[in-house]
């Protein structure tokens, strides 16, 4: 462990964490903070919901923008960066360091840049254009887009009745699905920033997930589900991972269909890396504190 902060450590470089579920992103984290100024912003789009710390993975530490919205809240990426880039910016003029922990690709570059964002629906727009679409059908409402929004018609599969919806809502806002640009990560950073991509061999993330799985139902998790379920979810905090599977399943089905599904979110965060331009991999299978040293020694000589 460093005897004292590195240079660096208050320039106003921001360190941004990304890797798989399991890949112990929280762990190094937290072993940063203890070695330099520095505090811990999540990206991650359940970790910002209350009452789910179980089943979310929320960390131990001191974290912004973990906990921040009831389950009936509607989680919107737009919302979120503003939220992040406002506590990146509050931790720079303290003059520590921000670690930007994240396992959710958008949310991760929602924190680091700028991006433009369709706008939301107006009050009960959305439910209209639901309504509608569950009475004409998929197809001919995918032909209704593909009149009004060709190029989002092409991107949309007509049974992917959410983004149908949501391109019809923004087409008729005069706005499109269509990104500015066609690739995420065009747009710099808004910060000097370093993104390390922690990288887990295959078979110990799997065995990682695994026994977090198992680790998760020895917490409780059965009885956090059942008291989030008691009220309406978001249609965004619908979707956390494990959600249905806890809730619907005996124990036993229900621990190997949440590994099963984590270990595909997994691959598919897998792929988000290799998307990252700039990425500096580093081997995370081995102690957190060892992984830490080498991240700050590696952010020193960028």
């Amino acid at each position: 462990m460093p005897s004292s902060p590195p240079e660096w450590a208050a320039t106003g470089l921001v360190l941004a964490l990304f890797g798989p579920t399991a890949s112990g992103k929280s762990a190094v984290a937290e072993a940063i903070a203890a070695r330099i100024p520095a505090e811990l912003v999540s990206a991650d789009s359940m970790q910002v919901y209350r009452d789910v710390p179980i089943l979310t993975n929320q960390p131990f530490v001191p974290t912004h923008l973990v906990a921040i919205w009831g389950l009936d809240h509607e989680a919107s990426v737009g919302e979120y960066q503003r939220l992040a880039h406002a506590a990146i910016d509050g931790i720079l003029e303290r003059s520590a360091t921000p670690i930007v922990v994240g396992g959710t690709g958008l949310y991760l570059r929602a924190a680091l840049a700028s991006l433009d964002f369709p706008p939301p629906p107006a009050p009960g727009e959305r439910a209209r254009w639901e309504r509608l679409v569950d009475r004409i059908g998929p197809e001919r409402a995918h032909s209704l887009l593909r009149a009004r929004d060709p190029w989002a018609a092409g991107a949309v599969h007509p049974n992917d009745r959410r983004r149908v919806v949501r391109a019809l809502e923004l087409a008729a806002a005069g706005a499109s699905l269509r990104p500015e640009t066609s690739r995420l990560w065009d747009e710099g950073a808004r910060h000097p920033t370093v993104v390390f991509g922690l990288e887990v061999p295959p078979d110990e993330l799997a065995r990682r997930i695994d026994g977090r799985a198992r680790a998760m139902f020895d917490a409780g998790v059965e009885a956090e589900v059942r008291r989030a379920l008691r009220d309406p979810l978001s249609t965004t905090a619908a979707k956390m991972l494990g959600l249905r599977e806890v809730a619907s399943l005996p124990r036993d089905a229900a621990i190997e269909a949440l590994a099963a599904r984590t270990r595909r979110y997994a691959a598919y965060q897998r792929k988000w890396m290799r998307r990252i331009p700039g990425l500096v991999s580093v081997r995370a299978d081995r102690p957190a504190g060892d992984v830490a040293d080498d991240i700050l020694e590696m952010a020193g000589s960028r």
